[in-house]
């Protein structure tokens, strides 16, 4: 017998209703978590794959524009169709075929395009191809140190060189990298557009240079990456004194610089060095986002695995046995992690590596650092006796670190007033918060008999 309620319905009916509702938000639930395992395998592939998938398109395609353009039709595509129908068993194969269609997509509708005819054809004798053969995967190698080269193309200003590397290769949006570079997004946006726009207008060539200039040119292009990584490790300007999206990044590309040219040691020895450095990150900054000295670091907090990174990576390049200045470099970075930062024999060993590398690399701010390591490892007074000729160097003379190396050796040496000179002139020159607030703070507690202090 059916018990009924007042409105004549029946209770299990009454009872369904809660159940079909239970079923509907399961169902919403189980959507939620395959949109969430979409977006999240979407996000690995873009930054694991993007790079050897534009590279291949620009290849065939021919275009920055339009092989990024069609790369991120095909991105926006996965996060459209891959919760609805499941994340594919391939998805780069996946996100590399779909861009491949969207390119030709565009060329067919663009009937202005230059050479349009050509490019069809090169994207649609790929058409069926869901996995490189094995000559087409070590195309793919290639293809991106076309890319890495193209980008860092000495015909590009270096502003230039550093944004289209961190758009094309790193995949940063224009404003992530407008926010590490403290620029309005539109200004980005434009040096963006401008270097593109140079590369197609110059005929800039789209290949590995040959043999006669691919030392200078794969110096060029560890420079750019550098330059990323000092722009992290010390910002130049801001409230922050180290940027980690742009350390990690600037390391990314040192890896994948590693991998496509094994035998190339300066790239080993820029990953030894970034990594060595960026090993000390966490403890350069204390809890309120105060500066630290290297020798009043926590070692404790000190990334163990990267310098494992670093130390394996100049191991490496001191295998291939040829030197360097960024091994050189490395060098000394490790050695700032392995010894006191009073004990003058260790100062001693940085300032002969410095002289080394002022021989391959000479320049005044190698030898600065040079200076500063003698005033550690010989006192004060040998410091600023080898401090005065760049005191002197007129293209210097609004140059930080300069003026700050000058204020410690004066402190150091009892010279109050000039150190207190010195200090201001440095905390003028200053761009960034943090290096303003420590250079202060040293000012304001300069004595005769101040605390030793090391550079950090």
């Amino acid at each position: 017998m059916t018990v009924t309620g007042s409105n004549g319905r029946g209770a299990g009916s009454a009872d369904a209703a809660p159940d079909r509702e239970a079923g509907r938000e399961a169902g919403r639930e189980a959507n939620r978590e395959a949109g969430a395992v979409a977006v999240a395998v979407a996000a690995r592939v873009f930054r694991e794959e993007r790079a050897a998938v534009l590279a291949t398109l620009i290849r065939y395609a021919g275009d920055f524009q339009l092989a990024e353009d069609s790369l991120q039709d095909a991105f926006e595509a996965a996060l459209s169709t891959w919760p609805r129908d499941g994340v594919p068993g391939n998805p780069g194969a996946w996100i590399t075929v779909a861009a491949r269609r969207r390119a030709i997509d565009r060329l067919r509708r663009d009937q202005a395009v230059a050479g349009r005819a050509e490019r069809l054809a090169a994207l649609l004798r790929l058409e069926g191809q869901e996995h490189p053969s094995a000559g087409e995967a070590g195309a793919i190698e290639d293809d991106r140190l076309r890319l890495i080269f193209t980008c860092c193309h000495p015909a590009l200003d270096m502003p230039a060189r550093v944004a289209l590397t961190l758009r094309t290769i790193g995949g940063l949006t224009t404003g992530e990298i407008a926010r590490a570079f403290l620029v309005a997004e539109p200004t980005m946006g434009k040096r963006i557009v401008r270097a593109k726009r140079k590369i197609a207008d110059a005929r800039i060539p789209y290949r590995v240079p040959p043999a006669e200039e691919f030392p200078d040119r794969v110096r060029g292009v560890l420079g750019v990456v550098y330059l990323i990584f000092n722009e992290g490790y010390s910002a130049g300007e801001g409230d922050r004194l180290v940027r980690g999206e742009l350390c990690d990044e600037a390391i990314r590309l040192g890896r994948l610089l590693c991998d496509l040219m094994p035998g190339e040691p300066e790239a080993w020895g820029l990953l030894s060095l970034m990594s060595l450095h960026d090993a000390r990150r966490a403890a350069r900054v204390d809890g309120h986002g105060g500066y630290v000295a290297l020798p009043e670091q926590d070692r404790s907090r000190w990334d163990r695995r990267r310098i494992g990174e670093g130390t394996r990576a100049l191991e490496r390049a001191v295998r291939l046995g040829r030197p360097g200045p960024y091994q050189l470099q490395a060098a000394i970075a490790a050695l700032h992690l392995q010894a006191s930062g009073d004990d003058p024999a260790h100062w001693a060993r940085i300032a002969d590596l410095y002289a080394a590398l002022g021989e391959l690399a000479p320049s005044p701010v190698v030898e600065l650092n040079r200076v500063a390591a003698v005033g550690f490892a010989y006192g004060a007074g040998a410091g600023l006796e080898g401090l005065g000729p760049l005191l002197g160097d007129p293209a210097l003379e609004s140059y930080q670190p300069l003026h700050a190396t000058h204020a410690e050796l004066l402190r150091r040496a009892g010279d109050v007033p000039g150190a207190v000179r010195a200090y201001e002139r440095a905390i003028e020159l200053s761009g960034n918060a943090v290096e303003r607030a420590e250079l202060r703070r040293r000012l304001e507690a300069l004595d005769p008999g101040g605390s030793r202090s090391s550079p950090g």
